[in-house]
């Protein structure tokens, strides 16, 4: 299993054959070079989404179009750009678990927003979510643009995941304590990677406060297109 952090929220997840782009920011991103976006997805066969703020789905629609790949989400969002964008979509909902091949993706909550800008004023794009992504007999959690939440303490005795890429940049999710206290108290993650951190100055810089927290989990902060085997 290879994770690949594409800067921000963004990753690449190959694994179990597939190749899967989990809210895939390339248009404007700062920390993703020009020259890597064609490497960031080639070979996509999933794109996942798990809200609608523009850092995360700005380039959703014009990918799936593009490497003619379905998007996978929440089912209000899919069914409506199913009917409107003529794309390949993937509807489902929290509680439930969709197959990609051999990889298995359940939907969890998230405490965040999910709203996107149009020509009428602001829209709601479903709701945000997280996901537990299981291959190769590890579980995966991908928080997505989350806050600390009750939620987290059944998710992780439920789903047991060993592996946590956490928000972690404050402001607009966890921050650093938020991310290690949540790791602490919620999960018994073997490895944590942070992420949506560093991209702008608002956001926090280090993951040094995360790792200092953890002592005993494999904190690894991420480096953009380099890939951590998992």
């Amino acid at each position: 299993m290879k994770l690949i952090w594409l800067g921000h929220g963004s990753f690449r997840l190959e694994t179990e054959g597939q190749v899967l782009l989990i809210d895939p920011w390339l248009t404007g991103n700062p920390a993703l070079p020009e020259d890597q976006k064609d490497a960031a997805i080639a070979g996509a066969t999933h794109i996942l989404l798990t809200h609608t703020h523009f850092d995360h789905v700005i380039d959703v629609l014009p990918l799936a179009k593009k490497l003619g790949v379905p998007v996978v989400g929440q089912y209000d969002l899919m069914g409506f750009w199913g009917e409107t964008e003529g794309i390949d979509t993937v509807g489902f909902n929290k509680g439930g678990t969709v197959m990609l091949g051999d990889v298995a993706v359940s939907m969890v909550p998230a405490s965040h927003s999910s709203t996107f800008s149009t020509p009428e004023g602001l829209r709601t794009g479903g709701t945000e979510a997280g996901f537990m992504i299981r291959a190769e007999g590890k579980t995966l959690y991908i928080s997505g643009d989350t806050d600390i939440m009750a939620d987290m303490d059944w998710m992780g005795d439920y789903y047991k995941p060993d592996i946590g890429v956490l928000s972690a940049g404050g402001h607009f999710t966890m921050d650093m304590k938020g991310a290690a206290y949540a790791a602490k108290r919620y999960f018994n993650f073997k490895t944590v990677i942070p992420c949506h951190y560093k991209t702008f100055p608002i956001l926090e810089q280090s993951a040094q406060v995360l790792i200092d927290a953890l002592p005993g989990v494999d904190v690894i902060e991420p480096e953009v297109m380099q890939a951590i085997e998992l």
